[in-house]
C-alpha cells in the first residue's frame, strides 16, 4: 500500500485547483461520487462549500471517513 499523497486537479465552480490525497482516499471518494451519481467535481464543490476554515484535502478525508463510518 502506498501512503504517499497523489495530486489530482479538480474544478470547483469553474476554477481549477489541485488536491493531494492518498490513493485510498481517492478511490473511496470516487466510489462515493459514483454511488451518489454525481460528478467528482460536484461532490468536491459541495464539500468545499461546507468546509469552513480547514483545507480542502482535509475536508475530503474527513468526509470520506465519516461516510465509511456510517456504512453498515
Amino acid at each position: 500500500m502506498n501512503g504517499r499523497p497523489v495530486k489530482h486537479s479538480l474544478t470547483l465552480r469553474g476554477h481549477r485547483t489541485s488536491v493531494s490525497l492518498e490513493d485510498i482516499f481517492w478511490r473511496e471518494f470516487r466510489r462515493i461520487a459514483a454511488e451518489r451519481r454525481m460528478a467528482l467535481n460536484m461532490l468536491a464543490t459541495e464539500i468545499d462549500e461546507s468546509r469552513g476554515d480547514i483545507g480542502l484535502a482535509s475536508a475530503i478525508r474527513v468526509f470520506v471517513l465519516e461516510n465509511a463510518l456510517k456504512r453498515p
